[in-house]
């Protein structure tokens, strides 16, 4: 479905705990204790979508050093690892290379194992650095699950630095949307946004995994964010994420978050919600809906469906 090429997990974007009940070292001692459930999230009814793992802990989230080499094993572009923490659940997620302050698509697939677990509802979520929620309701074989994004926030690009992610992948200043200028936009962690201005040039994105992920970890993008604008509502994008070792997501809640941020801080007339399609050029069609407050910087909710592998 994608490939997911492994490299240095030595880099993390998230701050290390500070609180000394965040590991366990007798619990979730590998890949069978833990129970890893696989969920593609944002699928197209009961195909596509993005595959992720979840392990519901109890009692404590295992050390690290452990949940990174569990989601190095299961190889989905994030494993979320979640715990009951009074009344919210304190959730990490971790890529087969390294630990990312938030994931969206592991967030949808962690809502529809609570609301398989626990029931129907709305599930406050403690992250390393936010405080989001997850909805989670029932639908036969699939389940519907919604977050609510950390805040967003977008800012321009030194322009040498869009120069060199433009060579990356083998394009051209000719080749970007003008009426939406690259930016670094932010939905819980930060992405580079290139909009090109045409279906054929998202298509034929390619590029190497190791200069990917050199570019991104120096300048703290968890993925490169590809976008064209069918329409003002409608959006196909495609998302590198060579930091996590991955070279391409099927379907990316977080950096969907951060593109309707973007669209709200330009004054895009996107009439309140997008559509994003995303993954059909690996064969993984999935889809992501936006809906946009006018409160800038404010949540943006992400939903759509999950199917179990």
């Amino acid at each position: 479905m994608r490939a997911a090429h492994r490299c240095d997990a030595s880099k993390s974007l998230v701050a290390p705990p500070d609180r000394a009940d965040d590991v366990a070292p007798d619990i979730c001692r590998n890949d069978d204790d833990m129970n890893v459930q696989k969920i593609a999230a944002f699928s197209d009814g009961h195909a596509g979508g993005n595959p992720a793992g979840v392990v519901l802990c109890e009692g404590a989230l295992p050390p690290a050093a452990e949940m990174q080499r569990v989601a190095a094993e299961v190889g989905f572009s994030e494993t979320a690892f979640a715990v009951r923490d009074g009344a919210a659940w304190r959730v990490r997620y971790y890529s087969p290379a390294a630990e990312v302050p938030f994931c969206g698509h592991a967030t949808i697939a962690l809502g529809a194992a609570l609301a398989r677990a626990h029931g129907d509802g709305v599930y406050p979520l403690a992250l390393a650095q936010a405080a989001i929620s997850v909805e989670g309701r029932r639908a036969g074989a699939l389940v519907s699950a919604a977050l609510q994004s950390p805040p967003t926030r977008s800012g321009p690009v030194d322009a040498v630095v869009v120069d060199e992610a433009l060579r990356l992948f083998g394009y051209a200043r000719e080749d970007l949307d003008p009426r939406l200028p690259p930016a670094r936009v932010h939905g819980g962690g930060d992405h580079l946004l290139l909009a090109l201005n045409s279906r054929a040039a998202l298509a034929a994105m390619r590029y190497e995994l190791e200069a990917g992920r050199a570019l991104m970890t120096r300048e703290g993008w968890i993925t490169i964010l590809l976008a064209w604008a069918e329409s003002d509502t409608r959006f196909h994008t495609r998302n590198p994420f060579a930091f996590g070792g991955v070279y391409e997501d099927p379907a990316t809640g977080a950096a969907t978050a951060a593109l309707a941020g973007y669209l709200r801080d330009l004054g895009w007339p996107h009439g309140g919600a997008i559509e994003v399609v995303q993954g059909e050029d690996m064969g993984a069609r999935s889809l992501l809906h936006a809906e946009i407050g006018p409160v800038p910087g404010s949540s943006i909710r992400i939903s759509g469906t999950a199917r179990d592998l």
